[in-house]
């Protein structure tokens, strides 16, 4: 039983060591949205769409261009930056607590700003078309069926921006963690998290999961024949 208290309370402690852990009701909402924003709800939409472009009891390829990764995806993805915003509106608010020689805040707006540029190349992305345009009575022509120098540009971007701000994700919460003198069981909770996260990537892409879009759309025998 001591033990187990002495584990309890190893846990409960600060990073510094320190008998109370406190923080203002600002700083400590901040963190929670900027969790939920940056640590749940973007890296879940990221796994939605490289894994589930095709659903596990999908009739793939006789059915195609299923958009449940890409509402699950944009809503996932727009309530997170949505979410960073409020939490960045909150923290502004403590003017005489911001330090730009701080790199939890250098790194913290560098990401807001990632994330703004995403939903903007998000709607700069191009046309889709395709058969599934033309049903819809809309060109066969688009810049995503095509592939024009504008998709590719975007596609380019909108992943490897995607995938380097998750690992910037990673830096800055670990920073913001210590900053605030975080108790230690939150660090091992959002350490472990993030351990998830990347085993779940791992297995996912091993079972093949990651259907390239083109081929969820259009499916294989359009590929290159565009």
């Amino acid at each position: 039983m001591e033990l187990l208290q002495t584990i309890f309370n190893w846990l409960l402690t600060p990073l510094s060591g320190a008998l109370v852990h406190d923080m203002s009701p600002l700083v400590a909402w901040h963190a929670r949205l900027m969790m939920l924003a940056w640590s749940v709800l973007i890296p879940l939409g990221v796994l939605l769409a490289r894994f589930y472009k095709v659903t596990p009891h999908q009739d793939f390829p006789a059915h195609l261009d299923n958009p449940f990764w890409w509402h699950g995806h944009r809503a996932l993805q727009y309530s997170g930056i949505a979410l960073a915003l409020l939490a960045v509106f909150l923290i502004l608010r403590l003017n005489s607590d911001f330090n730009i020689q701080n790199w939890h805040h250098i790194l913290g707006y560098t990401l807001v700003v990632l994330g703004l540029l995403q939903v903007l190349g998000a709607q700069l992305r191009g046309t889709k078309g395709g058969p599934t345009d033309v049903a819809k009575g809309l060109p066969l022509r688009g810049d995503h069926f095509d592939m024009t120098r504008r998709r590719l540009i975007f596609e380019r971007w909108h992943k490897g921006g995607g995938y380097a701000a998750l690992a910037l994700v990673v830096i800055t919460t670990m920073l913001g963690l210590a900053l605030a003198d975080a108790p230690r069981w939150m660090v091992l909770v959002i350490a472990s998290w993030w351990l998830l996260l990347v085993v779940v990537f791992v297995i996912l892409q091993k079972r093949g999961r990651a259907v390239e879009t083109y081929v969820a759309i259009w499916g294989k025998p359009y590929r290159g024949k565009s």
